[in-house]
């Protein structure tokens, strides 16, 4: 069985023991997760789509880490102006061990 879930703006494709990295969520490490804006769920041959998403149907997950992503340099230029400026970026994460998925 797997499911297509919305979160953080990203749509992701799960199933039953899958670890996903999701936008930054507040819950602290261990605690359940529940999430609703469920797109589309499949089971075998029987697919069911939403419109936009689908009534009843959850993805319970579990927070397994907080953490941070790679560093991304930002550095902006103007030649010949003496314009510079360097940035740097590093975004958070959740990642999420999918538990159930449940109709």
């Amino acid at each position: 069985m797997f499911a297509v879930l919305a979160t953080g703006g990203k749509q992701y494709k799960v199933s039953e023991g899958d670890y996903i990295e999701v936008e930054k969520l507040e819950q602290p490490v261990g605690e359940a997760v529940s999430i609703d804006k469920i797109l589309m769920i499949g089971d075998g041959d029987s697919v069911q789509v939403g419109a936009p998403y689908l009534d009843g149907v959850t993805v319970k997950g579990e927070v397994a880490e907080q953490l941070k992503g790679d560093k991304i340099i930002i550095f902006k230029m103007k030649r010949r102006k003496k314009y510079r400026r360097k940035n740097g970026h590093r975004q958070l994460y959740t990642r999420l061990k999918i538990t159930e998925i449940s109709k």
